[in-house]
């Protein structure tokens, strides 16, 4: 460890102690390398060492003696502390506490029960002694909706974060696991907070409705899942409610998410009649007993109604992860029947790989199947040992590097989520690397910047517990860190840094000032802590029209931030007509040949350009620029300069001054003048050639299209139909017992106060929820009054 601790001391910058110690360090490398016993050299060896070593010196006479005492600690230290050799040396110790560790998020469509199944897990655990209810009549709401608007609105609008140890019986013998679990939104607007969530989480309980089965969210949830290979466990919740189907569930999880799911449970009784589950492995009974269920009494006596059901089920568990897994495959095909450990074994595996999912059932609010979900994550989901983390090595050109989680590595952490706080800045993050250490010093890759940890707590929803020292694998929260969302953190002797989360494009935007004058200097400091919270935020402004603009994920996420400043900040604001984030493009090729030529006393711009703009040939949404200039009529360095004046038109299309897409420039010819000719002038004549033809290209203007889910009750299909006809354009209809779901793609400016109508329409019980789909050319009246209205807003200003 002499050797690492060398390293890191050098890569700090610490040059006194690199001066002082040179001829130490150089020594303590080569005792440290003869000593190790992966690393035993000979008499010859060493001598050889030595003597490339000074002819390596000879070669480079300008190296300084620390530099060849680092770069020997350098290569003896990469030999000595690969991932591999860093895994032999763990300690039976640190095996153990990370087999013990795991890190999961509860993630659903909106209403499927995440936060009540959360509470559940923490009133089991022990973490909390009584259990409220999102809605629930004691005006007390759940743990972890600390927000009073989430207790308001029964929503959840930011991840929470908290941590419980469950005690599970394996052999006999009561073993201790740590949860780090992070609750998550299940509204489209709050989608950043499941992406960064599970960006650092390495395993997953995706709920599902027992009615409804897979929703238009769940399939968000599950991109982002296979966004982060994220393994998961099903449970199907709502169990207990009328027309429960968990069977419809597996199937729908089977062929709309396309991963093999199995159900490892089949329920006792059902709707009002749910009395626990029968466990297809073991083939026992589960039933909660007691206040809440917190005793569990099981048994081998299966019901006689649901036994033929139960051997069923069974088979299918096994010829599916016959599918998935090799072990089972050959014992299928020997038929063979697998222990419940070789299925438990199998199911761990495959769910590892990300290759099978096990379903569970039960109701949380009906107390029901919530442990045996609890000793599910503990047996199925990986601990942080079984994922494969890697970081980039900036010094190797980006090259992925494998991050092992033991405490005596380097550290290596990411910043995933920022909070204010009264006491500062709260930043959440994972530890991949290493132990973090109250007092320590980090830096931050981006930038390099040195900061201290002056105290590290972990979270319980909104309170906080003092903790001295994380260990590898697990979540915790900074403060005192200056830093953004995405930052890695290391402890200075390693050139890693680690990729960031997918951060989805605003689809919305409207205009916002303060009503007072006097506000603007707290408007001004929440409108920064927003966009440092929350990366899907963005605010500008406009700089004809000079109105703040702030843009989100839709109507809700930004009624919730105005609501927010009103009553965190006291600021009352005027909010203007909701905008929508139009998109430009051109349908066909259009020829230009343009001169830009001015005299203005001094040297003039002069620039000729020839070509054509067309639809991007490859398809997509990405603006191509290419030059076919034979002859040197434009030399290179004006061509880069076309490029640019290219792209900065795409910025702020003709037509109504939104972004141009799909679109490409080609550049044939062009001329130039000895003494007025320059960057400006051809990066100038590029946009004007380009606002030019743009018309003659078959200029539109594309609108966004929404994905929208509706859910409602049955007898009020007729009056759903007849709002969506005018609005959009019915892909999907499905139709259950008691409820249907439409899916639609609506123009968003056609889905403002949608929400008002549908609670007419179905007396408050119908329910939307909107995800951005794609661009597609608006209707041509729309286009018209669009151009038209920008024109007289471009006229009123020339005015002024």
């Amino acid at each position: 460890m002499r050797v690492i601790r060398a390293v890191a001391t050098l890569h700090a910058g610490r040059a006194a102690a690199v001066r002082q110690g040179v001829r130490s360090v150089s020594l303590g490398a080569c005792r440290a390398a003869v000593e190790t016993p992966s690393l035993r050299w000979t008499g010859s060896q060493f001598e050889s060492r030595r003597l490339f070593s000074r002819s390596s010196y000879l070669r480079n006479a300008n190296m300084t003696a620390a530099e060849i005492a680092l770069k020997q600690a350098k290569e003896l230290a990469a030999s000595n502390m690969t991932p591999e050799a860093a895994a032999a040396r763990m300690t039976p110790e640190e095996a153990k506490r990370l087999a013990r560790v795991r890190n999961i998020g509860i993630a659903a469509h909106i209403d499927s029960g995440k936060t009540t199944v959360t509470e559940r897990i923490l009133f089991y655990t022990g973490r909390v002694k009584a259990i409220h209810e999102v809605r629930g009549r004691d005006g007390v709401g759940a743990k972890m909706d600390s927000m009073e608007l989430e207790r308001e609105r029964g929503i959840t609008i930011q991840s929470a974060a908290t941590f419980a140890d469950w005690k599970k019986k394996e052999k006999g013998v009561e073993e201790t696991y740590h949860i780090n679990l992070i609750d998550t939104p299940g509204h489209i607007d709050f989608t950043i907070e499941v992406e960064r969530a599970m960006r650092v989480l390495d395993g997953a309980v995706m709920v599902l409705c027992a009615v409804s089965g897979v929703q238009s969210q769940t399939i968000t949830v599950d991109r982002q899942m296979k966004r982060y290979n994220v393994p998961r466990i099903s449970f199907v919740n709502k169990m207990d409610r009328m027309g429960a189907n968990p069977w419809k569930a597996v199937e729908q999880i089977n062929t709309k998410l396309k991963i093999p799911a199995a159900a490892i449970q089949v329920p006792i009784g059902s709707e009002k009649e749910l009395e626990g589950v029968v466990d297809l492995i073991e083939m026992k009974c589960i039933r909660n007993d007691g206040q809440r269920g917190v005793n569990l009494k099981i048994s081998k006596e299966i019901p006689a109604e649901i036994k033929e059901l139960c051997e069923q089920k069974r088979q299918e568990l096994i010829e599916k992860l016959a599918d998935v897994d090799d072990e089972i495959a050959e014992m299928f095909l020997e038929e063979q029947t697998p222990t419940p450990e070789q299925i438990k074994a199998a199911i761990r595996r495959a769910t590892i790989a990300c290759k099978f999912t096990p379903v569970l059932m039960g109701s949380a609010i009906a107390d029901k199947g919530v442990q045996p979900m609890l000793d599910a994550v503990c047996d199925y989901l990986p601990n942080p040992n079984d994922t494969d983390n890697t970081a980039l090595d900036r010094s190797k050109g980006e090259q992925p590097v494998k991050l092992v989680p033991y405490n005596s590595l380097p550290f290596v952490g990411l910043a995933f989520k920022l909070e204010e706080n009264p006491y500062g800045q709260l930043t959440y993050m994972r530890v991949y690397q290493g132990s973090l250490k109250k007092g320590a010093y980090l830096y931050n890759s981006r930038g390099n910047k040195k900061v201290r940890i002056p105290r590290i707590v972990r979270m319980h929803s909104n309170e906080m517990e003092d903790v001295n020292e994380i260990g590898a694998g697990e979540i915790c929260a900074v403060f005192g860190v200056d830093c953004a969302s995405g930052d890695t953190f290391t402890d200075g002797g390693l050139p890693y840094s680690l990729s960031s989360m997918y951060v989805p494009d605003a689809v919305m935007s409207l205009s916002i000032k303060p009503k007072r004058s006097s506000d603007a200097d707290a408007f001004s400091k929440a409108m920064n802590r927003f966009m440092r919270e929350d990366p899907t935020f963005r605010l500008h402004v406009d700089e004809e029209s000079e109105e703040t603009i702030i843009s989100g994920m839709g109507e809700l996420h930004l009624e919730i931030y105005v609501e927010r400043l009103r009553r965190e900040y006291k600021v009352e604001c005027e909010t203007g007509q909701p905008r929508v984030s139009y998109r430009e493009t051109i349908t066909q090729k259009a020829e230009f040949d343009y001169l830009l030529k001015r005299q203005s006393g001094g040297p003039g711009d002069y620039a000729r350009v020839v070509g054509w703009i067309e639809p991007n040939p490859n398809g997509g949404e990405d603006n191509h620029f290419e030059s076919r200039v034979v002859g040197g009529t434009i030399p290179d360095k004006y061509i880069s300069a076309c490029q640019k004046g290219f792209q900065e038109a795409c910025i702020k299309g003709p037509l109504l001054g939104h972004k141009v897409i799909g679109s490409s420039m080609v550049i044939t010819d062009g001329a130039t003048h000895v003494t007025d000719s320059s960057d400006y002038a051809f990066n100038l004549a590029a946009q004007m050639a380009f606002g030019k033809a743009f018309t003659a290209a078959g200029g539109q203007v594309l609108e966004p299209l929404m994905k929208t889910t509706i859910s409602a009750p049955a007898e009020f299909q007729g009056n759903i139909l007849m709002l969506m006809n005018k609005r959009g354009t019915i892909v999907d209809t499905e139709v259950g017992a008691d409820e249907f779901t439409m899916v639609a793609d609506c123009s968003l400016n056609a889905m403002f106060g949608f929400s008002t109508h549908l609670r007419a329409a179905t007396q408050g019980k119908g329910e939307f929820s909107m995800e951005f789909s794609h661009y597609a050319p608006a209707p041509p009246h729309l286009q018209k009054e669009l151009v038209q209205k920008y024109q007289k807003e471009l006229e009123a200003k020339r005015t002024k």
